[in-house]
């Protein structure tokens, strides 16, 4: 078993990609420090270690950066493959799994933004594709409890984050995604049962105060 005396977590607590890792973390049970950066004035060490990128979150185990949520929760699945395997043993299963979390990067982040930062035909629209999109993971992840199946993985860690952003969706888009993605939901009340999500999601509320703060910033109305 790895040594998980020297882990530290550059994050920011409303990151769904930082919560990704501190979901992982949780499961294997890792012990680790966690440092909230000011992303308006990034740390020595968030610089240091993510020097390309500059941004968060970044594990740093035994002084060693690990980068990018996906590959930091493939990295600590490898590191602590001792408990709680968040990856399928199969080939196929872990490609498979792998491109279902490449599809929630690319189309959920944006997607919700999108809804929280648009208005009129625009929001209509991106409220559309956002539905769309949660009804396809919906066929994916069909009648079992978690998308890997009886197990709670990688996909399931790498969407259950966003599902603290939507009551900030449903307030500024005035929808309700139960009505049309009512499995997604149940899956996600599901998820929030596991001490590992339930103790890393923010208070939505909490999440929505601080995107209003966010959107004055950028002149967002």
């Amino acid at each position: 078993m790895a040594n998980n005396n020297e882990v530290i977590l550059l994050d920011f607590w409303p990151s769904s990609f930082g919560m990704r890792v501190r979901i992982a973390l949780h499961e294997k049970g890792v012990e680790f420090e966690y440092r909230d950066e000011d992303l308006r004035n990034k740390s020595e060490l968030l610089v240091k270690m993510n020097p390309i990128h500059k941004k968060i979150p970044v594990l740093v185990h035994n002084n060693k950066p690990v980068c990018e949520s996906s590959i930091i929760v493939q990295y600590i699945d490898e590191v602590w493959s001792d408990k709680s395997p968040l990856l399928p043993s199969d080939p196929y299963q872990r490609a498979h799994a792998r491109f279902w979390a490449d599809f929630i990067d690319k189309k959920t982040y944006d997607g919700t933004k999108k809804i929280w930062t648009s208005k009129g035909e625009d929001q209509v629209v991106a409220k559309k594709e956002f539905i769309e999109h949660l009804k396809v993971l919906e066929e994916q992840l069909g009648d079992k409890p978690y998308f890997g199946g009886d197990t709670f993985g990688y996909v399931d860690v790498s969407l259950i984050p966003f599902y603290s952003w939507f009551y900030i969706l449903e307030t500024e888009g005035n929808f309700k995604i139960e009505e049309s993605n009512t499995k997604i939901i149940e899956w996600a009340k599901r998820c929030m049962q596991r001490e590992s999500v339930a103790k890393t999601l923010p208070d939505q509320k909490k999440l929505y105060e601080f995107v209003q703060e966010y959107k004055k910033k950028l002149g967002v109305e």
